[in-house]
């Protein structure tokens, strides 16, 4: 008997947990349902893939989205627009919109938001305040949550927990992976003489190396007390990469696209576009966490986009907010770090997908697998590439990779067997849903 399919990818090579080789795939009611030579079978829409690759749909678990609280600067829809022409399909949105993703109700309003008008399928963070720590547990839960977002440093309000009983209460209280932005607030505080103004080069003076190694530190400490998992965001030091190696039974790590492609000396071609917390450092750094990378301490990547205008970046630095965009660049940058051996394409896939759904217990995504759910990012390993501005989605329409050459591009990425992008345009209307975990424990 014939075997039918809504869509076949057909003469790509399929990368999986079976390795990469050709293989077509065969797509039916949003999930994979067959691959091998499909040569036979007939479908709806037969699409041409011979010189592409086809991944398991990249997940963004950092992204700060905006909405509520900022859409000059960003919204869900046009977030998740430039998410997916960068060849993301699925996002974890953060806690610190306004206002701040604290309670249930708040929760469920993002996720009404989303449904619909997102263009990938999403889950939100939950942040863990002082107030909340007993309630995180039942939080946590909930339909569309991602998890539990603590900052221990850099952020303003009643989602910043400093303090070392603070952290213990969280850690009490959750039952999956809390993630963590790890810098010692009170060193920060003492530090702030440091920054000079109008130079922006002097961020990472401020924000320094044990600035970010203590915090991890006292992290790693309470969460062994508390025989709690946690994930620490955004790592940027070599020493943390070396702590953290000794923690991997119960402590995962990510890094992002900027801090393995950017170093210090960029600030000065690029100003406050290069802000972000914790800091771009110095190439040492960078390549500290590149070894991580290559020795598997480093589990996944998340892109922190986190948009401001250009006129907030105009400002002079200190008063100039941290942030850039980055869920648009991270398939771009990476297939560029994998042309220039840095890392193989199954290794991305891991950072990026399988990864993803192992530590955050994703249902149904992170493998191309028979009976997963249909997310594919198509990518075109030898395309050459300028990224420019005018390309970014993003309501705020920069990069700091303006003009930056790269190898290796996003072509086409499936939500669930809908075809959303295609050869850089948005073929299907925005029909984003909650992403689905494991039960939790």
């Amino acid at each position: 008997m014939t075997q039918t399919f809504d869509v076949i990818l057909s003469g790509g090579t399929l990368v999986n947990q079976d390795g990469a080789g050709l293989r077509d795939v065969g797509l039916r009611a949003g999930k994979i349902a067959g691959i091998g030579d499909l040569s036979r079978a007939s479908a709806g829409e037969r699409i041409d893939c011979r010189g592409l690759h086809v991944l398991p749909g990249v997940i963004d678990t950092q992204v700060h989205f905006r909405e509520p609280g900022a859409p000059h600067k960003e919204d869900l829809e046009s977030g998740s627009r430039g998410a997916v022409l960068g060849g993301v399909v699925g996002v974890f949105d953060m806690p610190n919109t306004k206002p701040l993703t604290t309670g249930e109700a708040e929760l469920a309003d993002k996720v009404a938001r989303a449904r619909g008008r997102m263009h990938c399928d999403f889950a939100f963070w939950v942040g863990g305040t002082h107030e909340n720590a007993r309630h995180l547990g039942e939080l946590e839960r909930l339909p569309g949550a991602a998890g539990v977002k603590v900052f221990m440093g850099s952020s303003t309000g009643s989602l910043l927990i400093a303090d070392d009983a603070g952290i213990a209460e969280v850690l009490s209280h959750t039952r999956r992976r809390a993630a963590f932005h790890s810098e010692d607030e009170e060193r920060l505080n003492e530090r702030k003489p440091l920054r000079v103004a109008g130079d922006p080069s002097s961020h990472p003076v401020w924000r320094d190396v044990e600035t970010a190694l203590r915090s991890t530190q006292r992290l790693m400490r309470i969460a062994r007390e508390k025989r709690a998992l946690v994930h620490v965001l955004h790592v940027t030091t070599e020493e943390e990469i070396a702590l953290l190696a000794e923690y991997k039974d119960i402590a995962s790590v990510e890094t992002t696209p900027h801090h393995l492609t950017m170093e210090a000396s960029d600030y000065a071609r690029l100003g406050t576009l290069a802000q972000m917390n914790p800091p771009v450092r110095e190439a040492r750094h960078r390549e500290g966490i590149w070894r991580g990378v290559a020795e598997g301490v480093v589990d996944i990547l998340g892109s922190d986009h986190a948009p401001h205008t250009l006129e907030e970046k105009a400002k002079p630095y200190p008063e100039s907010p941290s942030g850039m965009t980055g869920v648009q660049t991270l398939v771009p940058l990476l297939l560029d770090h994998v042309n220039a051996g840095r890392l193989t394409l199954q290794r991305f896939v891991d950072l990026t997908s399988a990864g993803p759904a192992r530590l955050f217990g994703i249902a149904g995504k992170g493998r191309a697998a028979v009976g997963y759910d249909a997310d594919l990012t198509i990518v075109d390993m030898k395309r050459r590439e300028t990224i420019k501005n005018s390309w970014i989605a993003s309501r705020v329409g920069w990069t700091p990779y303006d003009g930056k050459e790269v190898t290796g591009w996003p072509v086409g990425a499936f939500v669930r067997g809908v075809k959303v992008m295609w050869e850089g345009e948005l073929v299907t209307p925005a029909q984003g849903a909650p992403i689905r975990f494991h039960a939790a424990l």
